[in-house]
């Protein structure tokens, strides 16, 4: 016989054997000891936790010669032709391939006709959530008024969009994720069973990574069994799972405990180039997180940290972080997951991740104020609340004397300068005035050199910036986020360093400048429009001369300071 799954194999044969969902296999097993078995049953819940199985077993127990207790005997005649699926009495009907109004019509005219060789026809539909609407309209009057030996079971992981006039005339049972503890203890069971040899810890990652579904849990182990040549190691378990090894998380989050954004990000490339998944990778995060949390709050929570995450490294750094910094590090991480589920760039919003948990500037700089800060605003607030009042009565009183009062000047506040402030658009329009498709081709091929000469910090932020023109005095660079443009236009260290590098990659001086590519569009189509191309003005006749280009900076200095004293002087 050809090999079988492990799912398929020990796939539930009785409701005594389904894993986690004791409260519904003991009611329908009390309903068909007693004979009060409803004609239509919903069972909805997270795929891989027992309801086709439980559709399965509750129609052979219907149907079965000799139950015990509620249970199908698995002995008789009907029950093992309900094993070898040739039962013709039970209907499997997948509703994601069958979800048309004819398909439905068809079941409608032939639930007319008495079973063949059970005592019920028994109809499990599974993905029900699939019909059309016309579909779940055609069914609804069969479930309304379904002849006395018919018997519909609906199986779904959608079930809110199931019609309510649907779900009202069924009993609906809701299948819950099972716990990692049943799991293991049934893979466990499995393995004893076929004597194989196993790692506990490699059984804790695939549990965890089960996401509380018994048939991912089995899949992920039939699949490591195979790589590892009947024999579940822990190594096996994280190669198939995509799991990060200890060493791995240990390294990570110790180059975080240590504000050390170059040793984090390098530990992050080194985990990313050994295949791990990025979404596993922010979930360990999390975990490690949370169970650092309970081990920092109290000796009672602590009990609950799971053990197969928590080793002695990590334990060893936990005075490194206090809650308020892991909490911070969790709403990061969240964040981060968001985005890593609706883009490829996988890699820049890890990258972007490490930094900032890993920067202290950036961990002072979000957390939230104290309650003694709060007061102190507070109490300025009011402070500043009655001046004013004060300041108003005093101009009632002037008033009523007849006195003039003038209107006092506003402070001036000194704002921090914005983006356009840091532009430097002379230099942008400089390289403009003579870039040429040529020269950005030209800088564009430099660039992964460029990028390798740089320290790993540095590549980090120059990763989400690319040469967008370029000519042979120098090359503009945007960057996808303004929050890195600012942090390198500050470093005047890492651009004379990027200049030098890019003069010797071209072999020639080129200047580097800087812009933000949300603003880049903008500056561009304003260089344009105040530069006129002199090979484009032809009304001859009218003899006026063409508008001549100038520097927007050059005109600003004219309006301010008149023609007479500015003398412009070309480079």
């Amino acid at each position: 016989m050809a090999y079988q799954a492990l799912y398929r194999v020990w796939r539930p044969q009785t409701f005594s054997d389904v894993i986690g969902q004791d409260v519904i296999t003991q009611t329908l097993r009390n309903a068909v000891a007693s004979q009060m078995t409803s004609h239509a049953y919903l069972f909805s819940g997270p795929r891989g936790t027992g309801k086709t199985s439980c559709a399965k077993i509750l129609a052979k127990a219907v149907n079965c010669l000799n139950p015990h207790d509620g249970e199908p005997c698995n002995e008789c005649e009907i029950c093992k032709a309900a094993n070898e699926n040739r039962l013709n009495d039970v209907i499997e009907i997948d509703a994601a391939s069958n979800n048309g109004v004819e398909e439905i019509r068809d079941i409608r005219d032939k639930v007319k006709y008495a079973p063949t060789e059970a005592k019920f026809k028994v109809y499990i539909i599974d993905e029900v959530h699939m019909l059309s609407q016309g579909a779940f309209n055609a069914l609804l009057k069969t479930l309304e008024e379904p002849p006395a030996n018919v018997m519909f079971i609906l199986a779904t992981t959608e079930p809110q969009k199931i019609p309510a006039t649907i779900i009202s005339r069924t009993q609906s049972f809701n299948f819950r994720r099972i716990s990692r503890q049943d799991i293991l203890k049934r893979m466990e069971f499995i393995l004893n069973d076929k004597n194989i040899k196993y790692d506990e810890e490699a059984l804790n990652i695939i549990a965890a990574s089960a996401e509380g579904g018994m048939r991912d849990a089995l899949s992920i182990l039939d699949q490591a069994l195979s790589y590892g040549d009947d024999e579940l190691t822990l190594k096996n378990a994280q190669e198939v799972t995509g799991a990060l090894s200890n060493e791995q998380i240990v390294s990570y989050m110790t180059a975080i405990a240590d504000n050390n954004p170059a040793e984090a990000l390098t530990n992050l490339y080194q985990i990313l180039a050994s295949g791990r998944s990025a979404l596993r990778f922010t979930e360990m995060i999390i975990r490690v997180c949370r169970n650092l949390i309970l081990y920092n709050s109290d000796s009672d929570l602590s009990n609950k940290m799971d053990k197969s995450v928590m080793t002695n490294e990590l334990l060893a750094i936990s005075d490194k972080f206090d809650n308020s910094r892991l909490f911070y590090i969790v709403d990061q991480v969240s964040a981060t997951q968001k985005n890593l589920k609706n883009s490829n760039q996988t890699d820049i919003y890890m990258e972007i991740l490490t930094v900032k948990i890993s920067e202290p500037k950036v961990i002072e700089q979000s957390t939230a104020p104290t309650a003694d800060n709060e007061e102190k605003a507070g109490s300025a607030e009011l402070d500043k609340l009655r001046d004013e009042v004060s300041h108003l009565q005093n101009e009632v009183k002037d008033l009523s004397n007849g006195t003039v009062i003038k209107k006092a000047e506003p402070k001036k506040t000194h704002r921090r300068a914005n983006t356009n402030t840091r532009l430097n658009k002379t230099a942008i329009y400089k390289v403009l005035g003579s870039a040429t498709k040529k020269d950005l081709m030209a800088a564009k091929e430099i660039w992964p050199d460029l990028m390798s000469m740089l320290s790993i910090t540095q590549r980090a932020m120059m990763k989400v910036a690319e040469p967008v023109a370029a000519s042979s005095e120098g090359v503009v660079v945007a960057f996808d986020y303004e929050m890195w443009f600012e942090q390198a236009q500050d470093d005047s260290e890492f651009l004379k360093e990027l200049e030098n590098n890019v003069s010797r990659l071209m072999k020639k001086d080129s200047q580097i400048v800087l812009v933000p590519k949300a603003d880049w569009p903008k500056i561009r189509k304003e260089y344009i429009d105040n530069n006129i191309d002199l090979n484009n003005q032809g009304n001859v006749e009218s003899k006026q001369e063409p508008k001549k280009k100038t520097d927007p900076t050059v005109d600003e200095a004219v309006k301010l300071f008149g023609d007479d004293i500015v003398d412009i002087k070309n480079d």
